[in-house]
């Protein structure tokens, strides 16, 4: 029995309390969840992290870094503003079929969906849509809406959509308002299928009947959510506004939630200036994500009469790797394991987080830092018998060794680690020649440039640089705005970077997403590291195939075990929460969601007495 719910996330599916029969031995329920029964019954009114009573109104306002040039979120092409995102909260003008609940590990319960059936084997899964669904000019969403959008997504969606959507395979009608979806000849039947589906957003196939889907668009397009774009002004700013007959409102999943009148959101392309934006009262509230900010910028006035607030919120779920380096395997020089762990020996977590940290960080030893999905120790039994066919092809520490990171005092230069490693490079065929790393056979200087979306990226590591520039390594960096640095690392134009890998609750086809063969090969996909190791996909699939605990975590411990000794990345910071920074003019339920981030986006509202507070006092402050 697991003793702790939050932190359970997969096993046998289960299905909720049956609502009511269908042909074909289908029965509909209210939701569906992994491992554990639902928490809420099928008479639920709404979420228990939600405050059912929350006023509508108000304004909040929101930054993002870089910059939006469409609307139109399926596709890998350019930058899709905020809230018309395919899947998850940012997902504001859309509705999907199913919604998370975020106080349980993996439970989703109907949205556009009235009733859910799967079927034991996990091979076929059916939704019934509800009849009062409509889109925003009016027209019901139908059956050959839900149809017409997974067609298109396996089509012409992007790349990592086409991945998670690999296994799907019919998608019919089978009533009036049932829809059947079934997994394609010869895949393994897989339950994360079943939340992919559930949770993209559906589109209006007549609205896009005479538009083309495969371009992006800077035209609002029609949804059916609980919000609408309103002003914009292309990669500045984006106001979205609340439909106030908006279909779903009053659904358990949804009453309390969304309660602003206006959601306004500004693009920065610099973090500094957004930082003093929310101090001159520009924006809200944000997420601090730089911690040097964190512990010195929030000393000002207004902090300390209380009419801004800065908290360190919790987050109980999979951290992962806060941003560590990664490496362009595509390049010759990185597809040998001895450079790669002669550069992670050169790297130095303790250093860089007390002097440039400010000691803000944990260090992260593990993708899956802080949750039971990381490894420990050494292998189990279960372990061993996903790892042993691959033995003689995986690095031999695997099964030897107990992964503890690198370990440094974190004062001054560690000489030890860059003997190894000056060890390993020699081994590799490079050696120091006149003060420059070079190839022994090819005569080729060692050299790496990085590129990074954010100037606070480059500072974190530039020390790591300026210690491989010692051992004879020229380094070059730069800080990019965010959508070219995009589509660099989209189009492998990089030699290293940093990219945040955080796992879901249910991380089967995001780790196919980001780390298999398939999607290193897929144009767009998001394996940017390019990482094809056939003992990574066969891990991901057993990840996929686990029916129980057990086996679950075994595959993640083993795939863990596999990416963390074959040095495709370097771990470092893995944050105890994430910094929430804002002007208290705002409500908020007494019971958030740690599975959850931002709740502000759909779990707030605009407080008056609270907004008043913060104007009398700010008036009293400034004199204005």
């Amino acid at each position: 029995m697991c003793n702790r719910p939050s932190l359970c996330f997969i096993g046998a599916l289960l299905l909720a309390a049956t609502t009511h029969a269908f042909a074909d031995g289908i029965r509909f329920s209210h939701g569906t969840a992994y491992l554990q029964p639902l928490k809420y019954p099928p008479d639920f009114t709404h979420f228990a992290w939600v405050n059912p009573e929350a006023p509508k109104g108000g304004t909040i306002r929101a930054a993002e870094m870089g910059t939006f040039d469409s609307f139109n979120g399926i596709l890998d092409k350019g930058r899709v503003a905020a809230g018309t995102a395919r899947s998850g909260l940012h997902a504001l003008i859309y509705d999907s079929l199913l919604e998370q609940a975020h106080d349980e590990s993996a439970a989703f319960y109907g949205r556009l969906a009235e009733g859910i059936w799967v079927a034991e084997d996990y091979r076929r899964f059916a939704i019934r849509l509800r009849d009062a669904a409509h889109w925003h000019d009016g027209k019901p969403v139908t059956v050959e809406d839900v149809i017409w959008t997974f067609d298109t997504l396996r089509e012409k969606g992007a790349a990592g959509v086409r991945t998670a959507l690999r296994e799907l395979g019919s998608v019919e009608q089978i009533g009036p308002r049932e829809i059947l979806f079934a997994t394609r000849e010869g895949a393994q039947s897989n339950p994360d299928l079943v939340y992919v589906v559930g949770s993209y957003s559906i589109l209006p196939k007549h609205y896009w009947a005479d538009r083309d889907v495969t371009k992006t668009t800077v035209q609002p397009p029609l949804g059916s959510g609980p919000y609408r774009i309103g002003e914009y002004s292309i990669g500045r700013n984006l106001v979205l506004e609340r439909v106030e007959d908006y279909w779903g409102q009053d659904l358990p999943v949804m009453r309390g939630r969304f309660n602003f009148d206006e959601i306004k959101f500004d693009y920065f392309r610099d973090e500094s200036v957004m930082l003093e934006s929310q101090k001159g009262d520009v924006i809200d509230v944000r997420t601090e994500t730089v911690s040097k900010n964190w512990m010195t910028a929030y000393t000002f006035p207004a902090v300390k009469a209380g009419y801004f607030k800065r908290e360190l919120v919790d987050i109980s779920r999979p951290w992962g790797l806060w941003a560590p380096v990664i490496w362009n395997l595509d390049i010759n020089k990185f597809q040998d394991i001895r450079v790669r762990e002669a550069l992670w020996l050169m790297s130095e977590f303790r250093w860089t987080n007390r002097v440039l940290m400010y000691g803000f960080y944990n260090y992260a030893k593990s993708y899956f830092y802080n949750s039971p999905m990381a490894s420990e120790g050494m292998p189990s039994a279960k372990e061993l018998e996903l790892l042993e066919p691959w033995r003689g092809q995986i690095p031999d520490r695997v099964f030897t060794e107990e992964w503890t990171g690198n370990e440094t005092s974190g004062y001054g230069f560690s000489r030890d680690n860059a003997k190894r490693a000056l060890a390993l490079f020699s081994e590799a065929g490079w050696e120091i020649q006149n003060g420059v790393m070079t190839n022994i056979e090819t005569r080729e200087p060692f050299e790496i440039d990085f590129i990074f979306g954010s100037p606070f990226g480059l500072r974190q590591e530039l020390p790591f640089m300026a210690w491989l520039n010692r051992i004879g390594i020229h380094t070059t960096a730069r800080a990019m705005e965010t959508s070219n640095w995009l589509y660099r690392m989209r189009n492998g134009k990089f030699d290293a970077s940093q990219m945040g890998f955080t796992a879901s609750n249910v991380p089967g086809i995001m780790l196919r997403n980001r780390l298999s063969t398939s999607a290193a090969d897929s144009d767009g996909g998001q394996n940017w590291g390019n990482i094809r190791n056939p003992a990574v996909d066969a891990m991901i699939e057993h990840v996929m195939a686990a029916r129980d605990i057990d086996d679950f975590y075994a595959a993640t411990r083993a795939l863990d075990r596999i990416l963390l000794w074959s040095h495709y990345y370097v771990p470092g910071l893995g944050a105890p929460g994430y910094r929430l920074v804002y002007w208290d003019r705002f409500g908020q339920p007494e019971n958030p969601p740690r599975l959850l981030r931002p709740a502000w986006l759909d779990t707030w509202w605009w407080d008056e007495a609270k907004a008043r507070r913060v104007a009398e006092g700010m008036a009293a402050l400034t004199g204005k």
